[in-house]
């Protein structure tokens, strides 16, 4: 089927132009935002696919990096996958994608992320629930925390400024981006969202965080609307806390995203804070060798584990697999008993720790040996992977 379709990049700006019409209305975005969007991201990060001289759809790829174990992998995130109205249930959606992941595959990225519209579709060429993207919200009344163990300043909405900090809680966190620039672009130059603030959390000298935020009045009340926000040490918890509760005689609701399980909430005297939405973003392995040597492991594990693996699109991702793991570093090679089979699929929630090895097994995503399944559970233990980003 992908076969009837012509992929690549845009051919002439008139391109751009229709596909900046189709995301319009595809998303339901505001006049000229999808077109500002692809100005920001670069046209040269964008696919399209075509039948005959007909632009059937699109899909924005952007290059960054995620954290796992500590340490950087290569990402290519997939974001505005888009196919005209009167295309669609034609395959025009499967054989993007398709070309896509191969795409990603020749250009050696190790994985990549999206949130899905339609999870079956993506489901089809590899991508599988991966990590959480979750919302919060609490009544700014009802956080009763007043100790602002830091001094509080404003700051300017600069990029270059919040960057070394944000790197240094997003590297503590599995999932959490290294930022493309189109990603801060979105959270410090948003469109139609009015005025933003930024305030530093600690000393010029000696940051321990920051918070940016909106505020925004609705028919129930005033909402402070966190875009980001970066807590180093408990004592910039404690205070950015503090510092939304003295908002509490304009506002009335406090949003902020955070992971499922959010430390954040912990600081709290009571559990005064609700969901407001949990969704999964999902992942796939573009390059198995390359992703389980990237990503970091427990220090002081010494393992083997013998891997079967199934990927009907890149045939390099096929086949059985030693995976060993020494001094937090990983290392594959072809070979083995292949103590656990799973396909692609079942291969990425398990590396990102989203789910144990017994969970997969549980949800028909993997076959195993017994001894095998409990180190790949250890292998890949960690926190809970999350991203404050949508993208």
């Amino acid at each position: 089927m992908a076969n009837e379709f012509e992929y690549g990049s845009f051919g002439d700006s008139k391109e751009v132009q229709q596909l900046a019409s189709l995301l319009t209305q595809a998303f339901i975005s505001p006049p000229n935002a999808e077109g500002v969007y692809i100005q920001r991201l670069g046209i040269e990060n964008f696919r399209v696919i075509r039948q005959g001289e007909k632009l059937v759809g699109g899909l924005a790829m952007i290059p960054m990096g995620q954290w796992f174990g500590g340490r950087r992998v290569s990402m290519t995130g997939i974001a505005s996958v888009g196919i005209a109205p009167d295309c669609r249930g034609l395959g025009g959606a499967i054989a993007l994608m398709q070309h896509t992941v191969k795409d990603l595959h020749a250009k050696g990225v190790a994985i990549s992320a999206l949130y899905p519209a339609a999870q079956s579709l993506y489901r089809k060429v590899g991508y599988e629930q991966a990590g959480s993207y979750c919302g919060w919200k609490i009544s700014a009344p009802r956080i009763q925390v007043r100790e602002p163990s830091l001094p509080i300043e404003p700051i300017p909405l600069d990029s270059q400024t919040l960057d070394p900090l944000y790197q240094l809680q997003a590297q503590r966190n599995n999932g959490c981006l290294d930022r493309h620039p189109s990603i801060w672009q979105g959270i410090l130059h948003p469109i139609d969202q009015g005025p933003l603030y930024a305030y530093q959390l600690g000393p010029a000298e000696q940051p321990q965080g920051y918070l940016v935020f909106n505020q925004t009045r609705t028919d129930t009340g005033a909402i402070l609307k966190v875009r980001d926000w970066v807590t180093l040490t408990a004592a910039a918890g404690r205070s950015l806390w503090s510092f939304l509760a003295g908002h509490r005689s304009m506002i009335k609701q406090i949003h902020w995203c955070g992971s499922a399980i959010d430390p954040l909430t912990l600081m709290l005297p009571e559990q005064t804070f609700q969901a407001r939405y949990v969704e999964r973003w999902m992942l796939r392995i573009i390059n198995v060798q390359q992703a389980l040597e990237s990503r970091g492991y427990p220090p002081d594990m010494e393992a083997e584990v013998h891997l079967s693996i199934q990927d009907d699109l890149i045939t390099e991702n096929t086949g059985k697999f030693i995976f060993s793991v020494s001094q937090g570093r990983g290392q594959i090679e072809r070979g083995g008993r292949g103590d656990i089979t799973l396909n692609i699929r079942g291969l990425g929630p398990l590396y990102t720790g989203l789910f144990s090895a017994y969970q997969l097994q549980l949800a028909g995503q993997l076959a195993r040996e017994e001894k095998a399944l409990a180190i790949a559970t250890q292998l890949f233990a960690g926190a809970s992977p999350w991203m404050p980003d949508f993208f």
